[in-house]
């Protein structure tokens, strides 16, 4: 009688009678996780654009670039947040700041294989029918890029949504509130529910790249199918 009381309660792994009483709490920390791990993406992918335009267009900067974005990615996330508290405090610009820096260098990585997978002959031909550089760019380098570019998306995306619950131990953190907070009070429920909602959001997010690079390569779906 005892056991069955247990797995009911407080105790047991998942309280449903929490989750279903704490539904406005869950959602809020959902779309703080999303827009944190949205945020960051973004303007990682602003960044490294022309970091990567850069180093295609001077060679020589790739190395300094990869070591540089390089550094930042070895920085641990608790190291980086003690590091900025100082200049920007307890807020959500901290947090940016240090997702941010870890979304670099898989970017400019990926950026990069992709502008160099398309085949010289490709180019060659784009010149010859006279495509200035950056039409070149728009319309031959970019779109052939576009599954290194989006691979590189995924790995982001997942490692920066791992990354958020980090940024609970300065009052954000989106889902990782719940996990820190369910941690403190030895409560299960809050933790496994940000935990699961955590991988729910990181298979989302890597089926929904998936989809679009199909949608954005549809010659590449045809080409699979003849």
């Amino acid at each position: 009688m005892s056991g069955a009381v247990l797995a009911t309660g407080p105790n047991s792994w998942v309280w449903w009678p929490w989750v279903t009483s704490h539904g406005a709490l869950i959602w809020s920390a959902t779309r703080e996780h999303i827009e944190l791990t949205l945020i960051a993406l973004a303007v990682g992918l602003l960044l490294s654009f022309p970091l990567a335009l850069a180093a295609r267009r001077w060679r020589w900067l790739f190395a300094p670039i990869l070591g540089v974005t390089g550094a930042l990615y070895t920085v641990p996330s608790l190291a980086a947040i003690g590091l900025l508290l100082p200049l920007t405090g307890l807020t959500r610009l901290t947090a940016e700041i240090m997702l941010v820096s870890y979304t670099l260098l898989i970017l400019v990585r990926n950026l990069m294989t992709g502008f160099d997978g398309v085949p010289d002959d490709i180019k060659e031909a784009a010149r010859g029918m006279g495509f200035s550089p950056t039409r070149q760019l728009l319309r031959i380098e970019l779109p052939l890029a576009v599954p290194s570019i989006i691979a590189g998306l995924r790995i982001a995306a997942v490692t920066t949504i791992g990354l958020v619950t980090i940024t609970a131990l300065i009052g954000l953190g989106g889902l990782g509130r719940l996990m820190y907070d369910g941690y403190l009070r030895n409560f299960h429920t809050p933790l496994v529910v940000g935990a699961t909602l955590s991988v729910v959001i990181a298979v989302a997010a890597d089926l929904g790249l998936v989809g679009l690079q199909r949608v954005a390569t549809p010659w590449a779906r045809a080409r699979r199918d003849a």
